[in-house]
């Protein structure tokens, strides 16, 4: 079952994870959407994060769960970017994925049923 999340990105300028290597580099909503699509869709951030921690094989295997189906769409409101992601990843799994890639700059606004 899918789960849709609605978001807010206040600042998109300091929408940045704290970690360079693992946070957005996008700077239009279209962008951001993409970021955050792919890393719902694939594995390759989790593999980056986990690859920078004390011991990575001790990283708990589940938060790296992917969905081929991921979708995000992204629109510009004034000098604010709205996301809207729809996944069956686990919502432990997204909020972490947003916090590598946004930091804490980001806001969840609404949560519904896929």
């Amino acid at each position: 079952m899918s789960t849709r999340y609605f978001l807010r990105l206040p600042d998109p300028a300091k929408a940045r994870g704290a970690d360079a290597s693992l946070a957005f580099r996008s700077v239009g909503a279209d962008g951001f959407a993409e970021e955050l699509q792919e890393a719902l869709r694939s594995s390759a951030l989790f593999d980056r994060w986990r690859a920078t921690q004390e011991d990575p094989d001790a990283v708990d295997p589940g938060m790296g769960v992917t969905d081929p189906a991921a979708t995000v769409t992204g629109k510009q409101q004034d000098l604010v970017i709205e996301l809207e992601a729809n996944t069956s990843v686990p919502g432990a799994v997204f909020k972490h994925r947003l916090r590598l890639l946004a930091g804490n700059g980001w806001e969840l606004r609404d949560v519904r049923a896929g």
